[in-house]
């Protein structure tokens, strides 16, 4: 079995669908996705339905947690984040506004498509994403355990113990310098993440092992839609069509 986890999609439908194409998914293999799925980008709905057909998991991002917290349907603890049974949709129709993530930022989303995309969202697989938590998922290449989170992690803390503001929306840390979260992270779990765009995916080695790799490469601005393998220690990429946001 080979696991991939992809970096933030934002709504890039048609670089996914390249992506997944070019990984050629067997039955036994398996797509994560680190978060921030649908909003910026041209079409969420067909990335939805292209991570349901190659039955992929996601973590969380702060795009999704806003949309699921202003439906009323957000986990409230990180350790107990999978949503209830009881979890339902409003009886209303949801209207644009409804699925507006971070800071407003608008999801194109046809009316009909809105509820099918929350629905969505609520199999979600919480804010950390363990390798021995996916059927048949094994160590890194160098025999470690991995886990997926959308943000980061406040070093020193394992990841379960971390705020949910920290897993989905941490980049610098508030200390002298403001470093990066991962300049400072030792291991020894490897962290795969997004939320932090850049050129190319972003490895932070400790004693020669990496220890944290950011697969966030900007798709949605013109850049690449990334996917990385813990047990072969591989990347593949695509290339974005368009820009299709502002940084």
């Amino acid at each position: 079995m080979t696991t991939w986890i992809v970096g933030d999609i934002h709504g890039c439908a048609d670089e996914l669908e390249e992506l997944v194409q070019r990984l050629a998914l067997s039955a036994d293999d398996a797509l994560v996705s680190v978060g921030d799925l649908f909003h910026r980008g041209p079409d969420p709905a067909r990335v939805a339905r292209l991570l349901a057909l190659s039955r992929a998991r996601f973590v969380l991002g702060n795009h999704e947690l806003r949309v699921l917290e202003r439906l009323g349907l957000a986990p409230r603890a990180v350790e107990d984040a999978r949503p209830s049974p009881r979890a339902a949709l409003p009886a209303r129709a949801l209207d644009a506004a409804d699925l507006d993530g971070d800071g407003r930022t608008p999801c194109d989303v046809a009316p009909d498509e809105r509820a099918p995309l929350v629905e969505f969202l609520l199999g979600h697989s919480g804010f950390v994403l363990r390798h021995d938590a996916i059927e048949g998922a094994g160590p890194t290449r160098d025999g470690r355990d991995w886990l997926c989170v959308h943000a980061g992690l406040e070093p020193g803390l394992v990841a379960e113990e971390n705020s949910i503001d920290v897993l989905t929306s941490v980049r610098r840390l508030d200390e002298p310098g403001r470093p990066w979260w991962y300049e400072v992270y030792g291991g020894p779990d490897l962290v795969l993440f997004g939320h932090t765009p850049s050129r190319v995916p972003r490895v932070q080695r400790h004693r020669g092992r990496a220890v944290a790799i950011g697969l966030d490469t900007g798709c949605v601005y013109g850049g690449r839609l990334t996917a990385y393998s813990p047990e072969k220690d591989e990347f593949q990429s695509v290339a974005a069509r368009l820009a299709y946001a502002r940084a």
